[in-house]
């Protein structure tokens, strides 16, 4: 619905606008049941319209006398004007006589009959389906459609609906049907029978009602529930009615996860916690329309009692056993067919984890923590609770993990591998949690990538742009280096399959789109994103540094002399094979000989690890060089070894940026 709303909130004021009706406000709303646009200050017609329609040539249109011709009169009967009134003027270079055509305007009513059907049938969905004669498609059978202007109706026919002034109540409500009498007083009928036309007003009227339930009992619905659980809730419902329901304290004793997952998952329930966070034996659900409030409430309380029963056989049966004996279950489970099961890939992860503490610098007692925590990151897949409820993969590693008698610090670092899950989630912030998530989405990307199983453009089953993204996220935000082609390499060798130096790039360059989109979506410069990432995008934590600095500089003036001094030699060489080296002894002026010496001042001053400032600084001092240069020499020389030498000195000092940043992308370059 919010999708088809979207399209509708874009699509309406262009098709008015195309009709030639004038309006003053176009509003889009949606509820499960219906989709309502309510244009106000509606034009009762068209606005009248003269355009002006170009004809035949005019040396065909009249004779050599001046007289019409066939083709004039042709053209003037078929625009509906006399063929005096035609004009002749200049069109693109040419002499053409022209027709001034007025449209009058129609009734709205009429237009938008014409119109209507096809603005519905533009409406895409995810899924849809088709349920009658007509073939058309759409979400759900399409049952009634309302079109009014003022008291009129609209009349057409869409999908085998035949328009009209009837709407439909909610489910199971009576009346069934209500009929609005006209445009004005649509909302205001359906607000009478609890309807919300509003998206917003459904979400907020959800929340204070949720929030005064549970202040009620002591408590409050936690504030993350406010996302896109209440925006769920508020598109299932459209005369929201909140009720609060109650369950065994006894449950208490279960994860806090766990009780929120089968609240989520299953029943679309809010939690309801105290001021310290702890869960209370409540919940807060929404029925739809007026209902008998006792009677949902019992039939509620009952079935979240029996989700609850079933997640505390599961968590018993779990932990009648350690975490470590359902490792060996994992090979049953199968990753991915050419991988290998997930004991294959935990045992891959195993083996990557001590390469990853290398590049990471943990300390041993780290290090021992990255590696036990591997031996175990993957084996509550296989426990009843995290079979029912695969959302909580690595939380119930990590109780599991406590439960079994496993440190902490393990414990936490086979939850942190699981991070991030989705977009807005929590980053690990461990070492040894950093180490295990790195090495289970490098595992991942460079295994998938080599058996052909990279994302398509509307396919990405196992997720891998979210894995390519966690990657950037984890390195970025905890800003840690660290050389993507070294880790790139590092996952390769471990395959069960070949990984090819191509398919390694592949792997690479889709990480580094990723980084791309991230750091565009945070409102970096396009260019400046360019210019780093032409250098430094396999290290994303220096990338961003690096970005962040140039940002810094780029505004400044003296940057601004730098890049125009240094856009003079690079411009010169840019696409051309320069394979000379320079040779003072081939140097005809002074200028070239002071800017050979500038550069080799700047050079030692520099080196692909140098920063953005750094750069600036040392380049600095070649500008009254570079320009001195340009001024008394002329670099492509008729002599084929001195235009060689100069092009190689022009060579060099463009290098001096390379490692560091690539200018050319920025713009004033």
């Amino acid at each position: 619905m919010p999708l088809a709303v979207a399209q509708l909130r874009e699509r309406v004021p262009t098709l008015l606008s195309d009709l030639r009706l004038d309006y003053e406000r176009v509003r889009v709303e949606g509820t499960p049941r219906r989709l309502a646009v309510i244009v106000e200050g509606m034009s009762p017609r068209q606005r009248d319209e003269e355009k002006v329609v170009k004809g035949p040539p005019a040396r065909i249109a009249f004779d050599a006398e001046g007289n019409p011709t066939k083709a004039a009169l042709g053209f003037a009967r078929s625009q509906g004007v006399d063929v005096s009134t035609l004009e002749r003027r200049e069109i693109d270079g040419g002499e053409y006589v022209v027709a001034h055509v007025r449209e009058e305007g129609r009734p709205a009513g009429d237009v938008l009959a014409e119109a209507l059907p096809a603005l519905i049938a533009g409406i895409s969905f995810p899924k849809s389906m088709r349920w009658n004669w007509t073939n058309v498609a759409y979400a759900r059978p399409l049952r009634w459609i309302v079109a009014l202007l003022g008291e009129q109706v609209i009349p057409f026919e869409y999908a085998g609906v035949v328009s009209g002034r009837t709407t439909r109540n909610v489910r199971r409500a009576q009346p069934e049907t209500l009929d609005i009498a006209s445009a004005d007083v649509y909302e205001r009928t359906l607000a009478a029978h609890g309807i919300m036309l509003d998206m917003d007003e459904r979400r907020e009227t959800i929340w204070e009602a949720a929030q005064t339930l549970a202040a009620e009992v002591g408590g409050r619905v936690p504030e993350e529930a406010k996302g896109d659980l209440l925006d769920e809730v508020a598109n299932l419902n459209e005369a929201p009615v909140p009720l609060r329901g109650a369950f065994e304290e006894k449950y208490l004793s279960l994860p806090r996860e766990v009780l929120v997952t089968v609240m989520r998952k299953h029943q679309r329930y809010f939690p309801v916690e105290d001021a310290q966070g702890n869960l209370l034996p409540y919940f807060i659900t929404v029925a739809n329309g007026r209902v008998d409030i006792p009677t949902v409430r019992a039939g509620n309380e009952a079935v979240i009692r029996a989700r609850y029963a079933d997640a505390a056989f599961f968590w018993e049966h779990d932990i009648a056993q350690p975490l470590e004996a359902f490792r060996p279950k994992l090979s049953g489970l199968t990753f991915q067919a050419k991988l290998g099961s997930m004991l294959d890939k935990n045992e891959r992860i195993e083996r990557l984890t001590p390469l990853f503490a290398d590049m990471l610098g943990l300390n041993a007692d780290e290090r021992a923590v990255a590696e036990r925590a591997a031996y175990l990151c993957k084996a509550d897949l296989v426990t009843q609770m995290v079979v029912e409820f695969t959302s909580l993969a690595g939380i119930m590693g990590r109780y599991y993990a406590l439960h079994s008698g496993e440190r902490p610090a393990v414990a936490n670092a086979i939850f942190e591998h699981t991070l991030p899950r989705y977009a807005g989630d929590k980053l690990p912030t461990s070492k040894p949690g950093i180490v295990l998530a790195l090495a289970d989405r490098f595992d991942s990307l460079v295994g998938l990538f080599a058996v052909g199983l990279q994302p398509k453009a509307t396919a990405d089953p196992f997720a891998l742009r979210r894995a390519a993204l966690g990657v950037v996220q984890i390195l970025v935000e905890n800003n840690i280096r660290l050389d993507l082609r070294a880790a790139i390499r590092a996952a390769a060798e471990v395959q069960p399959v070949p990984v090819s130096e191509d398919v390694q790039a592949d792997v690479l360059a889709f990480i580094t789109r990723r980084l791309e989109q991230w750091l565009l979506e945070q409102n970096w410069r396009h260019d400046l994103v360019q210019a780093v990432l032409a250098t430094r995008a396999y290290d994303p934590a220096w990338a961003v540094a690096t970005l962040q600095e140039l940002a810094d500089l780029v505004e400044t003036e003296r940057f601004q002399r730098v890049l125009t001094a240094y856009s003079r030699p690079a411009r010169i060489v840019r696409g051309r094979e320069v394979s000379a080296t320079v040779n003072p002894d081939l140097f005809e002026h002074e200028e070239e000989r002071a800017l050979w010496e500038a550069y080799l001042a700047a050079r030692a001053c520099l080196s692909p690890e140098s920063s953005v400032r750094e750069f600036v600084d040392a380049f600095e001092t070649l500008v009254a060089p570079i320009d001195t240069f340009f001024e008394n020499v002329f670099v492509m020389a008729e002599d084929e070894t001195v235009r060689a030498n100069r092009l190689a000195l022009m060579a060099a000092v463009a290098g001096l940026a390379d490692g560091i940043v690539d200018l050319s992308h920025i713009q004033g370059f």
